[in-house]
């Protein structure tokens, strides 16, 4: 097992080591790991020779609750590079503390993985952007109000361990710059369009008001979505370098806004799914070239 469950507070380092250690029994270990937003999920079914586990037989886990969140751990090979795949995910809105919520995104980057892509279904903020569109996560915003790593780390301002991992000071460039251009460039060689932007996280579940479109956009925010924030903040504490990458599924207008239902978030991921996993597919061997 990686050093990284020493990074971990010691009311949290027991619950996630379980997992993993569960895991590693039965052959789970990646160097790219993959988080699957609303819809995203079918690119597990592009991963070679896999070994599924649902999360309820995982120690420690919550199922999932949301339509499209399959709840699935998928460990194989995609373009010849390992990987672990996370087949949807747990969101705060569901109603669970943040040491639930994270478990899983903890015990990933304990499965020793170098790289995470964590993808997402968020709203368009950018007047540019349509349905379909694929924006690669520059920064976010995170609007959640709350600290999701409250008393989850053991040493929250560094350590000697945290160093080895290479997580020191703040969190200057979150997103992994170099991971961000060679996700660019993999849209590009594949013939994808790609938008590059800041998602803005909330929490959910209501879709946001007028007013706060109209805030979001007035901070710089490309995209909004429901997720992602606190699992990249995790990953980066524990030495994971990421990539994000939004499927923008409707506009978000300040006036005019139409209704949305979570329905229609799926239905525009099904829509481009087969496009973003070509995508992540060319990505892969790029991210873990040199």
């Amino acid at each position: 097992m990686s050093e990284r469950p020493d990074l971990l507070s010691d009311r949290w380092r027991g619950r996630v080591t379980d997992a993993v250690e569960f895991l590693q029994e039965k052959g789970f270990a990646g160097r790219v790991g993959l988080i699957l937003g609303s819809g995203l999920g079918n690119f597990a079914d592009a991963v070679q020779d896999a070994e599924r586990i649902d999360y309820a037989d995982i120690p420690g886990y919550h199922a999932t609750t949301v339509a499209e969140h399959t709840g699935r751990l998928v460990c194989g090979t995609a373009a010849g590079v390992p990987v672990v795949v996370m087949q949807g995910r747990l969101h705060p809105y569901e109603g669970l503390p943040y040491d639930e919520l994270l478990l899983p995104t903890a015990v990933l980057a304990c499965l020793g993985i170098e790289t995470a892509v964590v993808t997402n279904a968020a709203g368009g903020l950018n007047r540019y952007f349509a349905p379909g569109d694929l924006m690669a996560i520059r920064d976010q915003i995170d609007l959640h109000f709350h600290d999701p790593l409250r008393g989850l780390l053991a040493e929250p301002f560094g350590s000697p361990a945290a160093a080895r991992v290479g997580r020191v000071g703040g969190l200057a460039d979150l997103y992994d710059p170099d991971l961000a251009r060679k996700l660019v460039e993999a849209a590009a060689r594949c013939g994808v369009p790609m938008h590059s932007g800041t998602y803005a996280s909330m929490s959910g579940p209501a879709y946001e008001a007028k007013a706060e479109i109209g805030m979001l956009r007035r901070i710089g925010c490309d995209a909004v979505g429901m997720s992602t924030a606190p699992e990249t903040v995790l990953l980066k504490r524990l030495g994971v370098a990421p990539v994000g990458l939004s499927c923008i599924t409707n506009p978000a207008r300040e006036t005019g806004q139409p209704e949305l239902s979570h329905s229609d978030v799926v239905e525009v991921g099904a829509m481009v799914r087969d496009r973003m996993a070509k995508l992540l597919l060319e990505f892969l061997p790029l991210a873990t070239a040199g």
